[in-house]
């Protein structure tokens, strides 16, 4: 590999993932200087999600954590990166929750009359499915979720690669951790000296060794991209599985999960379970366009990790966004970014102290 010039930044990102990509956004505004370090993994967790955000998830119908928090940020980050870009990526989208029995009916008006829920839960008026009720088998009856989202994370993640390179900011080649030297007050890779480096490697990160501590589960999904004969679907669906709707008139539908995976390839077995539960849901044909898979970044208690190591104060770590990340991640990159920048101290909640001791200046 030919070296570089020396190069000087503030920041050196490794990985340019959802996280990656939120990071450098975050820290540009800022006024950092920023170079990237990706390789450009085709199955990387990023490339492969719907980019669902669902304000009120699980069986027992919960807002999502820090929900109030997360969607404003959300919102607006996406949104200025489409005016930067010239791209649309982000496409509010209601989302169906089909409810299967008078118990989840029940729990479900409950959630309904909550106050704290009335953002997010239509409720006194009945619920419009669309073509679902045409091509789909019909649940007992569903509940209405406002706030909801898709966001174009596969088109986000390649647009900002692209104004990457032509700003000069990004090299495409594999990190290599024995060539990472930590100085005094900087580090030095490959002839880039950084004042921090920051780590957004998503499910690799468990191979780095000075994050490798940090409990990663790692949970691998499968998910099919799919055209829906005849069906016009508008609105996301949860019903067993979810069908999301794209922007070219294909559907996303997912996923698995699988905690004990050996590799990050799409199988016969997710496949089959795709397509019978899909063939189960709809009452019309479909055909299957693409079937992904990849590892998900997700930490044992389903929270991000943002913070620096204990022992060298110019690495810091931005991870574990999971199945959810399209709603975390702008708002904890917004956050890192104020704690590199403006001295702020880590929320708690996804700093990494919670699982090792804070040391360092």
């Amino acid at each position: 590999m030919t070296e570089r010039k020396q190069l000087e930044v503030d920041v050196l990102v490794v990985g340019q993932g959802l996280a990656g990509t939120l990071l450098t956004h975050f820290l540009l505004q800022a006024g950092q200087s920023v170079h990237v370090i990706d390789d450009d993994y085709p199955r990387a967790a990023t490339k492969v999600a719907a980019g669902i955000i669902n304000p009120v998830t699980g069986r027992r119908y919960v807002k999502s954590w820090y929900i109030d928090r997360l969607l404003p940020t959300a919102e607006a980050t996406y949104q200025q990166l489409e005016k930067q870009l010239g791209i649309i990526i982000y496409h509010p989208q209601k989302v169906l929750r089909a409810l299967f029995n008078q118990r989840e009916e029940n729990d479900w008006l409950v959630r309904a009359y909550d106050p704290s829920y009335q953002a997010y839960i239509q409720t006194g008026e009945k619920i419009d499915i669309g073509d679902y009720s045409r091509y789909a088998i019909p649940a007992l009856s569903y509940g209405e979720v406002r706030g909801g989202a898709q966001v174009d994370i596969g088109e986000l993640i390649g647009r900002y690669r692209a104004y990457l390179r032509s700003t000069g900011m990004i090299s495409t080649e594999t990190f290599n951790f024995q060539e990472l030297h930590i100085e005094q007050n900087a580090i030095d890779y490959r002839g880039i000296k950084a004042k921090t480096i920051a780590f957004c490697e998503g499910a690799k990160a468990k191979n780095n060794p000075y994050f490798s501590d940090l409990p990663y589960e790692g949970n691998k999904g499968e998910a099919l991209i799919v055209k829906i004969t005849k069906a016009d679907f508008q609105k996301i669906l949860k019903q067993g599985i979810f069908i999301v709707p794209l922007t070219n008139g294909q559907y996303w539908v997912g996923s698995t999960s699988n905690n004990y995976h050996t590799d990050d390839r799409p199988t016969e077995e997710g496949r089959n379970y795709l397509v019978g539960k899909l063939s189960e849901l709809l009452t019309t044909n479909f055909e299957i366009i693409e079937h992904r898979a990849a590892i998900r970044p997700t930490i044992k208690d389903r929270r991000p990790l943002i913070g620096r190591h204990p022992e060298h104060p110019q690495l810091y770590i931005f991870n574990g966004l999971g199945t959810k990340g399209t709603s975390l991640g702008p708002y904890w990159a917004d956050q890192l970014v104020k704690v590199l920048t403006e001295g702020h101290i880590p929320d708690p909640a996804a700093d990494i102290s919670r699982f090792r001791p804070r040391t360092g200046k």
